[in-house]
């Protein structure tokens, strides 16, 4: 499930409550979010009735990077609490996690391996230490690293990958809560070694957007095969993204870049089991920064250009609507043609709208299904 900007609270809203619905009436097993790991890994222990934290806002405390925003909200932390409720009425096994799965988490990522490993393998902690000690003279820059690694000599590869080496060899427990500490160790190592192929390709200026995108799907696959141990039974894992990592990218205008991602490693892998939901707006309100690290703040957002998908769904005159593209001959064909789509992020350029937040697009092609808001509302950070 998609979202066309990181900050509208109708998106939020929505899949939240189609979450809900498919967790508790079509039996899907967890939710990967476009956040970090290992400050999504606390938000899992709290919604499993794990961890120090009393409440979805000090579980959502540990998003403190930028932009904190996109996770830390009004919207999120109601779904949090929801569905805490919903897996406090079932067992250990069977209560569905929250996970991250992006690639900037390289700091966070490798203290929690490090305290986990001191709680339950000393042995491997001393290993992972000395290891993880080769990233220690750019803290906290992420950057730096990057820039750095283009000398291979600085370069902490071969470091990060031996931890996730190692600490995916260790037994597995069978006790449910332990499981996901042990899994939670896994998938931390797996970020530092996603974060560090991650910068040290983006300081090289090569398609770090794939290294991105490639590991995003990673994730998504061992959630899936780590919720599949614990169900024994096949996983459906609810993933929650921009519209640019959820669509399928040879639908768009990326795909002359040479760029591909999420959506469309999800439908080159699993087919007709993976569905794709765009999310769209008109005008109304975001929440974004003017340029990246800087404050967020609400922004007015402009009526979508002339000639976009959206302006197309405005001149419907309709306040919401939902579209199945899937099985729909007549109208996948009617929405097959190239028009411009917006995507904000985390920054938004509202003067300068056409040329950092437009590409080309062909609908039908891109998703499954579409849900549109022709006006939406910021998102209320906590």
């Amino acid at each position: 499930m998609g979202e066309s900007t990181h900050g509208s609270h109708e998106y939020y809203r929505e899949r939240a409550r189609l979450t809900e619905r498919l967790i508790l009436e079509e039996g899907a097993d967890a939710v990967a979010i476009e956040g970090d790991w290992s400050a999504t890994q606390r938000v899992n222990l709290y919604v499993r009735g794990l961890g120090a934290d009393r409440t979805a806002r000090q579980a959502l405390g540990a998003y403190s990077n930028f932009p904190a925003w996109t996770w830390a909200n009004e919207e999120f932390r109601d779904f949090v609490e929801r569905l805490r409720a919903i897996n406090m009425k079932r067992p250990p096994e069977r209560r569905v996690g929250i996970y991250g799965m992006d690639v900037y988490d390289l700091f966070d990522a490798a203290k929690g391996v490090e305290t986990y490993l001191k709680r339950n393998h000393p042995a491997a902690a001393e290993r992972t230490a000395r290891r993880y000690r080769c990233f220690e003279r750019y803290r906290p820059d992420r950057w730096a690293y990057g820039i750095a690694a283009r000398n291979p000599r600085n370069s902490c590869r071969a470091q990060a990958e031996a931890v996730l080496a190692e600490v995916r060899q260790l037994p597995r427990p069978a006790d449910p809560a332990e499981a996901e500490a042990a899994f939670g160790a896994i998938r931390g190592a797996a970020s530092v070694a996603a974060a560090e192929d991650y910068f040290r390709t983006a300081a090289v200026g090569t398609l770090a957007w794939n290294v991105r995108d490639r590991h995003m799907a990673a994730n998504v696959e061992e959630i899936a095969a780590h919720v599949e141990a614990l169900a024994a039974r096949p996983a459906r894992v609810i993933v929650w993204a921009h519209n640019s990592h959820v669509g399928d990218a040879r639908a768009t205008s990326a795909a002359n870049r040479g760029e591909l991602n999420l959506g469309q490693l999800m439908r080159q892998r699993h087919g007709q089991a993976a569905f794709l939901v765009g999310f769209f707006s008109h005008t109304g309100s975001v929440f974004a920064a003017e340029e990246w690290d800087r404050p967020g703040r609400r922004n007015a957002m402009w009526p979508s250009l002339a000639g976009s998908w959206a302006a197309l769904f405005h001149a419907a005159g309709i306040p919401a609507l939902s579209l199945l593209l899937r099985g729909d001959r007549p109208l996948a064909s009617a929405l097959a043609g190239s028009r411009k789509q917006r995507a904000i992020g985390a920054v938004y350029l509202p003067h300068d709208e056409r040329r950092a937040h437009y590409f080309d697009a062909r609908l039908s092609e891109q998703f499954d299904s579409i849900v549109y808001f022709d006006r939406t509302k910021a998102i209320a950070p906590l």
